[in-house]
């Protein structure tokens, strides 16, 4: 089972933190040594924030990916629970982005990278789960209410036996009102 990050709206106050602490695990502490106008932001999450919600959005890491089945390439695959792109081989096609129901991938310039032609160079830009970063996810790391949470299949396979057993007591109660609290 692939791994993902689960925010909860309920502790979310949309101020971001995660979105910066995963670029600076991505690119490093440079990005506050560099002019912000030079430079390009690009968290693998998006902060969704309207006047009665914000929570993070980002790669639930499917089990059956579409993007991974939507890129001409093979630039998204699956490896150590999670869903990866391969950076080297992306064309910047847009097609995994079309495919993600999540909206979770962006399209974005490789710094520093240019095509045949001059322009500049686009690949997929998506969570990775922070991949071969120690502590794991970021985002999760630097969250100051907690509403990020790494699930894994332990944790899913606990919330679903929960969730069975409260079905079975409440259908139990249905039955037998009579044996109720």
């Amino acid at each position: 089972m692939n791994y993902f990050v689960k925010g909860n709206p309920d502790l979310c106050i949309g101020c971001r933190t995660c979105m910066i602490g995963c670029v600076v695990v991505h690119e490093g502490k440079h990005i506050f040594e560099v002019d912000p106008d030079s430079y390009n932001f690009n968290p693998r999450l998006h902060m969704v924030k309207t006047a009665k919600i914000s929570v993070p959005v980002q790669c639930k890491h499917c089990e059956n990916p579409a993007c991974m089945a939507a890129c001409p390439v093979q630039a998204i695959y699956q490896e150590d629970h999670r869903v990866l792109i391969n950076t080297d081989k992306c064309i910047g096609c847009k097609a995994c982005a079309t495919a993600c129901p999540f909206g979770a991938i962006d399209i974005v310039s490789l710094a520093g990278t240019r095509q045949a032609d001059g322009s500049e160079r686009k690949v997929a830009n998506k969570c990775d789960l922070c991949n071969n970063i120690a502590g794991g996810p970021a985002c999760v790391r630097v969250c100051p209410t907690q509403a990020l949470s790494l699930v894994t299949e332990e944790d899913l396979g606990d919330a679903m036996e929960k969730k069975r057993m409260e079905a079975a007591r409440n259908a139990y109660m249905e039955i037998h009102p009579q044996n109720g609290g």
